[in-house]
């Protein structure tokens, strides 16, 4: 019998542990400005309440590479703040991956009853998109490390106030 990608259930889940208040970490994943200086540095456009647009805009960098300007999209369905956000999540950098159907992404921040500590778990149901699965899991070497670069760039970006990566700014 042959399992299609509509039939599994795919699901990734990442964790970090950063030395920061679950508010600092709320504010980098939503707030003007902040996406831009971790991981892919690209400005983003969040409305932290159910109903409310995300967007993503490609760097300069990636539409020299010819990406589109919005790269991208999707709808919070539940804000929780600063414990939760839930979001649906489609990437357009290819006809690809805008074909596939949104996926669902959701951001888990718990304070740790230890030193000022705060665990961000990103779970993302990427069932049926799999060219999405792939970039997200950092697959795609050049596509870059996916949620792992992105967290790992966030925890040094706000345990330390720089960025790990050279990407530009």
């Amino acid at each position: 019998m042959t399992v299609s990608a509509e039939e599994t259930t795919t699901v990734q889940v990442h964790r970090v542990y950063i030395r920061a208040t679950p508010q600092a970490v709320w504010d980098a994943i939503t707030k003007p400005g902040w996406s831009e200086k971790y991981g892919y540095r690209c400005a983003s456009e969040l409305d932290p309440r159910a109903g409310g647009t995300y967007r993503v805009l490609s760097s300069d960098e990636m539409r020299c590479h010819g990406a589109p300007e919005q790269i991208i999209e999707g709808e919070i369905t539940e804000a929780d703040p600063p414990r939760k956000l839930v979001q649906t999540y489609r990437m357009l950098f290819s006809p690809e991956l805008a074909g596939e159907p949104f996926t669902r992404l959701t951001y888990e921040i718990e304070e740790e009853p230890y030193g000022g500590v705060t665990r961000l778990t990103v779970t993302h149901d990427v069932t049926g998109a799999p060219a999405h699965a792939a970039q997200v899991a950092g697959e795609i070497s050049e596509a870059g490390g996916g949620w792992s670069l992105v967290l790992s760039d966030l925890k040094t970006l706000l345990e330390t106030g720089e960025a790990m990566t050279n990407q530009p700014t």
